[in-house]
């Protein structure tokens, strides 16, 4: 069942979202090479505790941390470890916190100093990918409206979409109905969910270098390319209102 959001609950949201906002934006002005992955962690979970709200990742299924930190090949979910970020990295900072209630989820993959040219092309496909996603999230359209445009504007492009791993609803719980993937999926039983306004939802395409098939590492959290190739992925949690979404982390 779709959950419709309310004023008052969009409220909620709206706060929620803000301070997982505010708290990406910090933690991106420490990504530079040589800082400690770890000290991440540490940084953002003090400060999310400051605005009184809780990480959302940890303790969920035993996730040991506040952030997940996927450096390269890591497509998500990457467990923090005790190692320094190294120039011409690139590295996914994905989280969730829940306020009064509520949860918000948005990710970012950031530039480690000077990167390289292709490794910025997939940044910028990737996070184009999002915003044409989000610009079809509108009453009336439908699920696969979303998942095509995604899927159309990454694999024009020459890279590959992951297609395990998938968007979703989000509110009172971390993953709602609809599913939202990243593909065109005639098989999903979300794929012909029409958008209504009150919605909320976490568009998150995840975008590979090379092919698009994945594997789990063997602490069953990290994913990462099968290739070794490098991996993007960039999400916001939106509002489907009746003029245009709006993006609220």
């Amino acid at each position: 069942m779709v959950d419709i959001n309310n004023s008052n609950q969009v409220s909620h949201m709206t706060e929620s979202c803000q301070i997982l906002s505010d708290t990406l934006d910090m933690i991106e002005s420490h990504v530079k090479p040589g800082q400690s992955v770890m000290e991440l962690d540490k940084l953002a979970e003090e400060y999310i505790l400051s605005r009184e709200a809780k990480p959302a990742f940890k303790g969920y299924n035993n996730f040991p941390s506040t952030l997940t930190v996927s450096i390269d090949d890591e497509v998500v979910h990457g467990i923090p470890k005790d190692v320094v970020l190294e120039e011409g990295q690139i590295v996914g900072i994905d989280w969730r916190k829940k306020k009064n209630g509520y949860y918000s989820d948005s990710a970012r993959t950031l530039a480690v100093g000077k990167i390289s040219q292709e490794k910025q092309l997939l940044l910028d496909i990737t996070k184009e990918a999002l915003e044409i996603g989000i610009s079809k999230a509108v009453v009336g359209n439908r699920v696969f409206d979303i998942s095509d445009a995604i899927q159309k504007h990454v694999e024009s492009k020459g890279y590959s979409i992951v297609r395990e791993l998938v968007g979703h609803g989000i509110g009172t719980k971390l993953h709602l109905d609809p599913q939202v993937p990243n593909f065109s999926n005639p098989m999903s039983s979300d794929h012909n969910v029409e958008l209504k306004e009150g919605m909320c939802l976490a568009i998150e395409p995840m975008v590979n270098l090379g092919s698009r098939f994945i594997k789990t590492d063997s602490d069953g959290w990290t994913i990462r390319t099968q290739d070794g190739q490098p991996s993007a992925h960039f999400e916001h949690s939106i509002l489907i209102t009746k003029l245009q979404p709006r993006i609220l982390t």
